[in-house]
């Protein structure tokens, strides 16, 4: 997926509120440089559509030449192409992810599914995305998430569901820098955003031996 824009637009969606908006002066301040260094960053109102579809029907190959990519067939599983990821969520369902308006994407699904069984459903109000980027991410991350998130069992491109902290999301690793987005419940986001911000700040003083 390409790096996400924000635009300010007019109009009532130029009154939408982010989930974390109250908080963006200590996600700020909570980055940290250097070696150790780890940035926090919300991505609010990126395109989530949620597709459900058998994965072996001519509904499904629609759906695919819509999107530019196949759709992921095993966890943890990620496609992309232009503006869309899609990652896994079950045997017949995904998440689509784009930085382009959600209502023509999702106008474009349906259009692709047709009259048959499935269902295509905007759910970018459900979820905010939150990155979490640098040298330490990683380790931050470890401290509240029992995957094995070493390179050698998890890598750019995967995405699953899993849980940082107490609180549920999708975790998908975009890049080796290492970069993450998480994609917690809005209603979860504040929590979540506290959790991780309280997790880096061990990583402002060195290294202990």
């Amino acid at each position: 997926m390409a790096e996400p824009t924000i635009d300010a637009g007019t109009g009532p969606v130029a009154l939408r509120r982010s989930p974390l908006a109250h908080l963006q002066g200590r996600i700020r301040a909570a980055a940290v440089t250097g070696a150790r260094g780890v940035t926090l960053t919300e991505w609010p109102f990126l395109t989530m559509v949620n597709l459900r579809v058998d994965p072996a029907s001519e509904a499904a190959a629609r759906v695919e030449k819509t999107l530019g990519t196949p759709l992921p067939r095993q966890c943890g599983h990620t496609s992309a192409s232009g503006p869309h990821t899609v990652a896994w969520l079950g045997p017949d369902e995904w998440l689509v992810l784009s930085p382009d308006e959600a209502a023509p994407v999702a106008a474009e699904l349906r259009e692709a599914l047709g009259a048959d069984p499935g269902s295509v459903v905007d759910v970018s109000a459900n979820r905010t995305t939150l990155e979490l980027r640098g040298p330490a991410a990683r380790q931050v991350l470890e401290k509240g998430c029992s995957l094995d998130l070493h390179p050698r069992a998890f890598g750019p491109g995967q995405a699953v569901s899993t849980t940082v902290g107490p609180v549920a999301v999708l975790l998908w690793q975009v890049d080796s820098a290492p970069t993450y987005r998480l994609f917690p419940r809005s209603s979860f986001a504040d929590y979540l955003a506290r959790w991780l911000i309280d997790a880096m700040g061990e990583y402002r003083g060195p290294e202990v031996p």
